[in-house]
């Protein structure tokens, strides 16, 4: 069949992207699913930062590949030997397919599984396979989704069935936003009640980090960000302060706010300064935790001594430590409830059309999330 996909030509086109056009929307022929593969009608995809960084050059992967890591849709048609799902089910994309079977997925650990590495690296499926060609090449797909596209097929393994009743555009959030930043927070620090928090970065991530701390019962959640505009968002969220990064002592005035450091502090902006900001804003004994993709060639350094004496503890999040299966549904009923407002990162639905723009805009620090919605 044909399907209409957004495909990046070149990483690290010069900016602006609305004039370079990096990203081009072509017509591709896309093969029907293979055994334990299914095809999916996208109903949303967002744009999220892991895909700046391909459009951008800061993590680059093999070219033309069809973007999008973070969507949902509507299954219509099964792959042989899949058998657990069904035509109509409504599903979010997961954008590190699991295999179930190795080492990783065995311990409860799919987030990291160790099969999915080589072929997501590749720009192919689980199978080894593509499944998208233009004039009879390949492309590639992304962490084996590519949902910036009509339709997708993707791996059994990549998809989670989700509550029909959810409008896809906001269940697209789900399948990077909130796993990742929710789950950074309840999953890989494990916060507890009364807790003190500091989020670095509020982006779509770390927006929905924030609200895991909210729902973890933390105390005090310092919102850090260049922008203005989003610590104001922060606050409506439930930020009990707003430190602007800009400011030369933002880090005292964080330890200041809160005696001397926090006991949580997330990188969930990607970049080494935010990284920096929430080392130095653990207390002793506190915990700093990473989930943001920094540019592939970045090192982070920290003085070994002030480790040790102060007993801090450094972690990396991948994915929210999620288990998609188990968490994706958890945190869809808890926005249902009210008790998780994914909904207000929004910022505005897009077309194929807007792609380009779309990612100045992001790389500009001018939006939060924005969804391309293919059928729209």
């Amino acid at each position: 069949m044909k399907t209409k996909a957004a495909v990046l030509t070149v990483c690290g086109a010069p900016r602006p992207f609305a004039k370079s056009k990096p990203i081009q929307i072509a017509e591709l022929d896309l093969d029907p699913p293979g055994e334990g593969e299914v095809l999916v009608k996208v109903g949303g995809g967002g744009l999220c930062h892991s895909d700046l960084s391909l459009v951008n050059g800061d993590r680059p992967r093999p070219v033309p590949i069809v973007l999008g890591h973070e969507g949902a849709g509507e299954i219509v048609e099964l792959g042989a030997g899949v058998h657990d799902v069904k035509v109509g089910d409504h599903v979010c994309f997961t954008f590190n397919v699991s295999c179930g079977r190795c080492r990783r997925c065995l311990e409860g650990r799919p987030y990291i599984c160790e099969r999915s590495v080589t072929p997501r690296s590749a720009g192919q499926l689980l199978s080894g396979n593509h499944r998208l060609h233009l004039d009879g090449k390949p492309v590639n797909h992304q962490s084996g989704v590519s949902c910036y596209a009509e339709y997708a097929v993707v791996d059994r393994g990549s998809i989670v069935v989700i509550d029909p009743s959810l409008p896809l555009d906001i269940a697209a959030l789900f399948g990077c936003a909130v796993v990742t930043g929710v789950g950074a927070v309840v999953n890989t620090a494990q916060i507890r009640p009364g807790s003190t928090v500091a989020v670095v970065g509020l982006g779509g991530v770390g927006l929905s980090g924030l609200m895991g701390a909210v729902l973890g019962g933390a105390s005090q959640i310092v919102a850090i960000d260049l922008s203005d505009e989003k610590l104001g968002l922060a606050r409506q969220l439930g930020a009990t302060h707003t430190v602007n990064a800009k400011d030369a002592d933002h880090v005292k005035q964080v330890r200041d706010l809160t005696n001397g450091g926090v006991d949580y502090a997330f990188d969930l902006a990607g970049t080494i300064k935010a990284m920096e900001t929430a080392y130095l804003v653990t207390r002793w004994g506190g915990t700093t935790v990473t989930a943001g993709l920094s540019p592939i060639a970045a090192d982070f350094s920290f003085k070994q001594s002030v480790l040790v004496s102060e007993e801090k503890t450094i972690k990396g999040s991948y994915m929210g430590s999620c288990v998609p299966v188990r968490d994706i549904p958890r945190f869809i009923s808890l926005y249902q409830q009210g008790k998780l407002p994914v909904d207000r990162m929004m910022s505005q639905r897009i077309g194929f059309d807007e792609v380009n723009a779309g990612f100045d805009r992001l790389q500009d620090v001018a939006t939060v999330r924005q969804v391309l919605v293919p059928h729209g």
